[in-house]
Parts: structure tokens; C-alpha cells; sequence
């Protein structure tokens, strides 16, 4: 019996139980099933494969860097964080010769084969020839690397077949550089790249993504389906001009497949160490899940290499437990949530333990963790505008104007808007004479500085016209839609203002031009400050409580343009006492905008906006629909023949000239 005890056996992890003690417990048990209670098994959902026997491939020194414990650590994180229990472990086996040959040829087959029946000597003889290829061989290589194989083929049709949702292989020697003809790279069989294969030849399942985030790009995946339509590889690695291992420049972007497999390889070259979170999120928002959702997939495969983890000192790079997490969340989003996770690299046991743990508590259902706030680097966000470009060649769903780079040059740029407010207001000095009027807080002054002009006798004419308003509209003609560069010759802003400022000096009345757009780049707004929305009413509350009210105007007329009428409507509903007393008329061109309304409870307010507003829309406003109405908190409401909002108020110009006229009849001039 060599010292085992009777009734002991051996479960597929190497470790023992003892099934007679256990029936022995089980007999003592103070609470039994019931003979007419059926039994039910476990329902799983998610499953694992594992092995210890993968531990036979091990370093003759004990220092390479691919060690035996690897896997051993994994599971044990997973064990001890009581997952285990909750996955059906699969059982493994060597992957077959027929199997391996979907990818490799028989001579690379023969060659993996040889090296269980090598001698010490031939494997003390042969260590150069290996080390060249980044190997090491000991007899239990072979079946090491059979198993971890026929693992991930298992894990595999687990999920193909409806079986589990989720997998994880908890496999090594790691396989994604392994090429048809070659293993290298710590690699010997391709194991993702010969379960893909296999899979589609014994499931339904036929459109395959695989997606590698080792921080080495995986070579032999992509060479084993370069020109294979069914399987898009999408890989991150650091690249560094094709110096960074495996080198070469078949990991650069434009490396994207050939003849019917063109566009089904995505390379995501990271050009130096360091990467991070952010860039890894980065890259999968607007490259991996836009592209991943395209390709509308059967089935996923992580080729999950742990080397890009903190702490790694090989890979060098920054993604951190929850970055691995929320990358696998976002993939079991795709192919209905089928999902198969099978181990490539990842060399510090700390850092791959850790990760491997996050993913596992993905794939049994738990949320990521929440990432702190995070902006990719300049490095990453170039990167995956720069593959971007190149992969929206092939798919709809990149867009590469979403993720251009905004150039660190914050110094020396000017936003569009600043600039045309700067035009705006040399325009109204040039011409009218108008003067900016001072604002004496430093967030008013930040966000509306310059666009608050009046002219000079502001103060003392007894008519103020009030002109609420943003933005002209801007005409922009592009070259072309592809690359939306703007020709310049040909785009010019449309600005209305100039035809109302001109009659309102002609008709010798004071003009206070508003333009509620805050500046866009102003510093941030304190902590528990109000939102944003709120400035536009804010500022106009100050201009009326500071310089409107103190001024030495009997007639006020108010006009409203575009989103300026809500801001106008706000100011009303905050100081509704001065409105009423001293304004003779509120014009509202609301446009395609909803029609503010005055509140329900201010009956006051409402009776005299009814009576002395006039709201101008054009016929096809949804307020005119069959299922809407007309309310006296509308005001008086006008249509014009004219959809745009631009000419919608040129077009009625003539009606807003005639109804500030009709306002002053009586009132002192």
C-alpha cells in the first residue's frame, strides 16, 4: 500500500481525501436527508481548470521568472477568499495531437513531444539552443504543457456548450507565443489559439474574440489567425518601436491581418513602460469595447497575462487589481456573457495572485471595485487616437475625432469662443461705442468678462433695451467628412445682433447686450458650489440689482433669444416685485426651445406676463401639437413662418420693432 491508507484516492489538484472518513462523518450526522427529499446538486455557473502536475515544468536553478508557483498562488488567493466553493472545477486533460495540429504543424508537434523522453545530459546539452528561443525544458515540460493546453480547450467547450457561463484556466506554461511553427517565449503550445480552433470545430459557436492583455504582444495568436475573419485578436502591449519583446513590427498598429482576415487584428501599442489604469480604460472605451461590440461575438477569451500588473518587473507597468476587474466587466458584456479567462503571463506572485483574484470575483458576479478619479497619459491617449485612425478603416464604430488628443498647450490657445467674444466686443466699440461693463466678483468676471457691453448713456436714458442672447450661429464648411478640417474661407458666424443694435441707436435708445454663454475654461467651481446651469441667472440677478434698477430708466424692455429666455424667465421669477413695476415689456424668441413658463404659484407675475410678453415660435413648435396647450404662464404667444432660429428672429424683426413702440405710447421718453 506504500503506506496509504485504504479507501484514499486523488483528486485532480494532487491532494488527498480520505472517502471512508468521510462516509463515516456523513453516517454520524446529527441532521439527515430524508429518503424522500431528492438530492440536488451544486448549480454552477462559473467553473475552473487547474492542476498540479503543471508544476512538474519547473527551473532546474528555481529562479526563472515562469515558475511553478505561479499557479499555485492563484488558486490558493481564490481558495482563501472562499471562491473556490462557488466554481465547478473542470477536469483536465492533455490537449490531443489531431487538436494541437489545427494550429501547429506535426514537426512542432514531434518537437514539444521529444522533450519528455530527453536525457539530463541532452537537457544540460540543449540549454543554450533554449534559452535563444527565451525557454527552459525539464521532463516534465511536456506534460505540463499538454495540460495546460487541454485545459483551456476544456474551459472552452464548458462555456461553448452551454454548460458554465464563465471559466478560468489556471494553466501554465503560458501560450500566446507560441507560433505555428515555433514555440518561444516561455510558450510551447498556443493553448487560446488551439482552443479557439478546437471549439469551432466541435460547437456552434463561430465568431471568436480574443482579447490579450499580457504586456507582450502575443505573436503566435495573431500569426495563427492573420487571415481568419471568425477570430478577432485585439492585444495591448508595450510595443516601443518593435524593441520590446518579441519585437519586430507584427505588434505595431498597422499590423491588422491579411487577406480576408484584414481589420480582424487590433494592436494597441503602448510606445513606452508605465501605463496605467487610465490608459488601459482608455483604450478599451473607445478601441476594444466599440470594435468588440461591432464584431458582435459567439464567444470571448482573455489571453489574461498579469505581467502589466504593479508590481511586475518585467512588464513595468501600473494596472492595478481593479483595473483588471472593471476590463473583465466590461467584457462579459459581449456574447451574452460567455466568457473564458485563461492565464498567460504575469511573474510576481504578489501582483498576479492579486489580479487574478479581482477577475475571479468578476466572473462570479461581483461589481469592480470603484477606481479613483483618473485621465489617460498623453502617451496613451496618442496611442489610441493613433489606432484609431488606423482602425476605423475597418470598423464603423471608431471613431478617432472622439479620441484626439487635446495638445498640453493651455498657455498659448484660445478657445473659439473667446475668440469671438473678443471679435464681438471690438465690433460694438468699433461701431456703436459701446463699453464693457464691470463685474465686481471674481467668478462673474472669470466666466462673463467682456460679453456684457452697454452704450454709453446706459445710465442716464430713460429707455433700456435689455438684449438676452448667446452665440451667433456659426457656418462652418469642412473638406471633408472623414476628416472634418475646416476650410476657413468659407465659414463665418452668423450674428443677428447687428441689425437690432443698429435700430436700437437709430430709435436713440440705451442698449445693455448680455451674453449668457460662460466662459468655458474659467477655474473650477469651489466644493458644494451651484451648478452650472445657474450662472446665466446669476449674472443677470447681478446686472439688475446693480446697475438695471440704479439706473435713471423709466421704460425697460426685455428680449430673449434662444437659451437666453430661460435665464430671462429665471431672473423674472427671482425679483417678480421689480419686474412688474418697472419693465413695460418682455419679448421671448424662443426658437426650437421649450417655452419657459412662469411658475403656478406666482398669480401676481403670471396675469401681468400674460399681458405684457410677446413669445415668438414657429408653427411646427411642439407646443402647437394636438396633445399640448397654450397657457397664460406661456405668455402671449406669436408664430412666424420660419423654422430657424437664426431668421426666425430676423423675420420677425419688424413685429418687435412695432411692439416696443406700442409699449412707449404714453411713457416718458
Amino acid at each position: 500500500m506504500n503506506g496509504q491508507v485504504a479507501g484514499t484516492s486523488m483528486d485532480v489538484d494532487g491532494e488527498e481525501y480520505h472517502q471512508n472518513q468521510v462516509s463515516i462523518q456523513r453516517s454520524l450526522s446529527p441532521v439527515q436527508r430524508a429518503s424522500s427529499v431528492p438530492h440536488r446538486l451544486p448549480h454552477f455557473t462559473v467553473g475552473y481548470v487547474y492542476s498540479q502536475d503543471m508544476m512538474l515544468h519547473s527551473s532546474a536553478t528555481g529562479e526563472h521568472p515562469e515558475q511553478p508557483e505561479r499557479i499555485s498562488r492563484i488558486r490558493t488567493a481564490i481558495r482563501d477568499a472562499n471562491l473556490l466553493q462557488k466554481m465547478k472545477q473542470i477536469p483536465i486533460r492533455p490537449v490531443k495531437r489531431d487538436e494541437v495540429l489545427l494550429v501547429h504543424s506535426q514537426e512542432h508537434w514531434h518537437k514539444v513531444l521529444a522533450i519528455q523522453s530527453m536525457t539530463p545530459s541532452e537537457i544540460f546539452e540543449s540549454e543554450a539552443y533554449y534559452e535563444s528561443l527565451s525557454l527552459y525544458v525539464t521532463s516534465g515540460t511536456t506534460r505540463a504543457a499538454r495540460l495546460s493546453c487541454g485545459g483551456v480547450i476544456e474551459a472552452c467547450l464548458a462555456v461553448a456548450r452551454g454548460e458554465l457561463k464563465k471559466t478560468f484556466a489556471i494553466v501554465r506554461p503560458p501560450g500566446h507565443h507560441a507560433e505555428p511553427e515555433e514555440h518561444m517565449g516561455f510558450c510551447f503550445f498556443n493553448n487560446v489559439a488551439v482552443a479557439a480552433k478546437v471549439t469551432q470545430f466541435l460547437t456552434p459557436v463561430r465568431k471568436i474574440l480574443i482579447l490579450d492583455w499580457d504586456v507582450h504582444h502575443g505573436n503566435g495568436t495573431q500569426r495563427a489567425f492573420n487571415d481568419d475573419p471568425s477570430v478577432l485578436y485585439i492585444s495591448l502591449h508595450r510595443y516601443e518601436r518593435g524593441q520590446f519583446y518579441p519585437c519586430g513590427p507584427f505588434g505595431s498598429l498597422e499590423s491588422c491581418g491579411e487577406g480576408a482576415g484584414i481589420g480582424y487584428s487590433v494592436n494597441i501599442p503602448w510606445p513606452k513602460k508605465g501605463m496605467t489604469d487610465a490608459d488601459y480604460i482608455h483604450a478599451f472605451q473607445q478601441i476594444v469595447m466599440p470594435i468588440g461590440m461591432e464584431f458582435a461575438p459567439d464567444l470571448v477569451i482573455i489571453s489574461a497575462g498579469f505581467d502589466a500588473a504593479v508590481g511586475d518587473d518585467l512588464g513595468e507597468c501600473f494596472v492595478s487589481p481593479a483595473g483588471y476587474a472593471h476590463m473583465t466587466h466590461m467584457l462579459s458584456g459581449l456574447a451574452g456573457g460567455n466568457l473564458v479567462v485563461a492565464l498567460e503571463g504575469g511573474y510576481n506572485l504578489d501582483s498576479i495572485s492579486n489580479s487574478s483574484l479581482a477577475v475571479a470575483r468578476v466572473l462570479l458576479g461581483e461589481a469592480p471595485p470603484e477606481l479613483p478619479p483618473m485621465v489617460a497619459s498623453e502617451a496613451g491617449t496618442e496611442t489610441v487616437w493613433q489606432v484609431a485612425m488606423e482602425q476605423s478603416k475597418y470598423w464603423k464604430s471608431v471613431n478617432p475625432k472622439a479620441c484626439e488628443p487635446r495638445e498640453e498647450v493651455d498657455e498659448i490657445s484660445f478657445s473659439i469662443p473667446e475668440i469671438l467674444k473678443g471679435h464681438r466686443q471690438h465690433f460694438l466699440y468699433t461701431q456703436y461705442q459701446m463699453l464693457q461693463v464691470p463685474l465686481m466678483t471674481k467668478m462673474f468676471e472669470e466666466r462673463f468678462g467682456s460679453q456684457v457691453m452697454c452704450t454709453g448713456d446706459f445710465l442716464e436714458n430713460p429707455t433700456i433695451i435689455v438684449f438676452v442672447h448667446e452665440f451667433g450661429n456659426l457656418r462652418i464648411e469642412l473638406d471633408g467628412k472623414p476628416t472634418c478640417d475646416v476650410q476657413m474661407e468659407n465659414s463665418y458666424l452668423i450674428d443677428f445682433s447687428k441689425e437690432l443694435i443698429s435700430w436700437v441707436r437709430k430709435e436713440k435708445y440705451a442698449l445693455l447686450d448680455v451674453n449668457v454663454f460662460p466662459r468655458p475654461f474659467a477655474s473650477p467651481l469651489p466644493r458644494g458650489h451651484k451648478h452650472v446651469e445657474s450662472w446665466s441667472r446669476d449674472v443677470l440677478t447681478y446686472l439688475w440689482d446693480n446697475y438695471i434698477q440704479l439706473s435713471g430708466a423709466k421704460n425697460i424692455i426685455f428680449i430673449g433669444h434662444g437659451p437666453g429666455c430661460h435665464a430671462l424667465m429665471e431672473l423674472m421669477e427671482s425679483r417678480p416685485v421689480g419686474m412688474i413695476r418697472y419693465v413695460n415689456t418682455v419679448i421671448q424668441v424662443v426658437g426650437n426651445m421649450n417655452i419657459p413658463l412662469i411658475p403656478k404659484d406666482a398669480d401676481e407675475l403670471r396675469v401681468w406676463y400674460s399681458k405684457n410678453s410677446v413669445v415668438i415660435v414657429h408653427p411646427e413648435h411642439p407646443a402647437f401639437a394636438p396633445e399640448a396647450r397654450i397657457l397664460k404662464r406661456h405668455g402671449r404667444v406669436l408664430q412666424i413662418e420660419e423654422s430657424k432660429p437664426i431668421k426666425l428672429i430676423m423675420k420677425g424683426l419688424p413685429l418687435i420693432q412695432d411692439h416696443i413702440r406700442q409699449s412707449l405710447v404714453g411713457k416718458p421718453q
